[in-house]
């Protein structure tokens, strides 16, 4: 069988390469495709084929992703946490250094000297003084989202000399193991933002991230705190910022989201969405995602899925049936029964549920695969079904 992929964006060759010849098709112009390879492109607008099984992000967020309507129909949502972490852990250590040495005004200053070299030393020497600032070692950083990024944002900080508080209540028991045990837990969001010269932020945009930082909490922090954010656009009140920094309650901005209010502020430093910009980046985004629709695609696997739970069954031999089904009781049993009816022996079984979905995966042999398939189809709640290493 030959495999349709779709790409929306430019994806690493690195990437692509994970996905063999023989075995898929891939372009950006492609009727019926089985799955879609993207990374910024704004898919709600979009109409989507009903061919489509999975949907991969080389990336982390998934804002321009229909999710909930994609889970709806049973068609996993895969992205690559992780793969742009050192990437934009660099880029948060360049903001804070652009920020406290006053680099972006200081090099425009020297673009702006004229004159012979004497006399542009002269000014050189007149001028720097306007460009002072001060070091990392003592600072105190703290970073909200102890995820693959604030892990190695935090160690690194560790490592510049700094002192690092962190905050984040859903952090795993991978990550923990990978912190490093000198950085300080905060008791809350505000403990932490009262303690911090610098805060970078590294959660997802939603209901509960939204406006995080406001006005109450800006009134909490110390006056020479640098805010740094490379995130998602939303997370702070840019409003309520650029208002601190003219009152001279903040000492910076940083981000990677440039606006009209924000471009051209004397004390703010806006990068052109630069975070997981990097050729390392973005080829390890694409292996990450490439991997995850092929064992979709081949093997009902899931990892990285934003939507759907973690499974993995190894092949047991016969052929695998895929289904994806609300999570409701019973349903386990009636796939079973289906498979019993139409003459199926199963080899193995593994079902798996995540908040309102199942996936259940089933190795059989010596049935009617089509008459099989009809009748799961028809079980209420059944979103998606699948044959793998099928005969039809």
């Amino acid at each position: 069988m030959i495999y349709k992929v779709q790409t929306l964006n430019n994806i690493s060759v690195t990437g692509l390469k994970r996905l063999p010849r023989e075995k898929y098709e891939i372009a950006s112009e492609i009727t019926h495709p089985d799955a879609i390879l993207l990374r910024s492109y704004k898919m709600h607008e979009m109409t989507i084929p009903d061919t489509v099984k999975c949907i991969g992000r080389a990336g982390t967020g998934t804002n321009n992703i229909p999710v909930e309507q994609m889970t709806a129909k049973g068609i996993p949502v895969f992205n690559a946490p992780g793969a742009n972490a050192n990437a934009v852990k660099e880029l948060v250590i360049a903001g804070m250094l652009m920020s406290i040495r006053h680099l972006g005004n200081a090099w425009q200053f020297a673009q702006s000297l004229e004159g012979d070299d004497a006399e542009i030393t002269k000014q050189v020497e007149a001028g720097k003084k306007n460009f002072a600032g001060f070091e990392l070692p003592q600072r105190t950083i703290g970073i909200i989202g102890l995820g693959a990024i604030g892990v190695r944002l935090a160690n690194a900080c560790l490592s510049l000399g700094m002192k690092v508080i962190g905050f984040d209540p859903t952090l795993t028991v991978h990550n923990a193991l990978q912190l490093d045990a000198r950085v300080e837990q905060a008791l809350s969001v505000d403990d932490l933002v009262s303690k911090a010269h610098f805060i970078s932020f590294h959660v997802p945009l939603n209901n509960g991230t939204k406006n995080m930082i406001n006005e109450d909490r800006i009134a909490l922090m110390p006056k020479d705190t640098v805010l740094l954010n490379f995130a998602r656009q939303g997370i702070i009140d840019d409003e309520a910022v650029v208002k601190a920094l003219d009152s001279g309650n903040l000492h910076g901005y940083v981000c990677d989201f440039p606006s009209n209010l924000l471009k051209n502020h004397p004390k703010c430093i806006t990068l052109p969405h630069l975070g997981a910009s990097t050729v390392e980046a973005e080829d390890n985004c694409a292996i990450m995602v490439a991997d995850e629709i092929k064992g979709w695609l081949e093997h009902g696997q899931v990892k990285n899925s934003v939507n759907f739970p973690e499974i993995n069954l190894p092949r047991g031999g016969g052929i695998r049936i895929v289904v994806v089904h609300e999570n409701t009781p019973n349903m386990i049993g009636q796939v079973s029964t289906c498979l019993a009816d139409t003459g199926f022996n199963i080899i193995d079984l593994l079902s798996k549920c995540r908040d309102q979905i199942g996936v259940t995966l089933v190795d059989v042999e010596n049935g009617n695969e089509a008459e099989a398939l009809a009748k799961i189809e028809e079980i209420n709640g059944i979103l998606s079904v699948n044959c793998l290493g099928c005969g039809s």
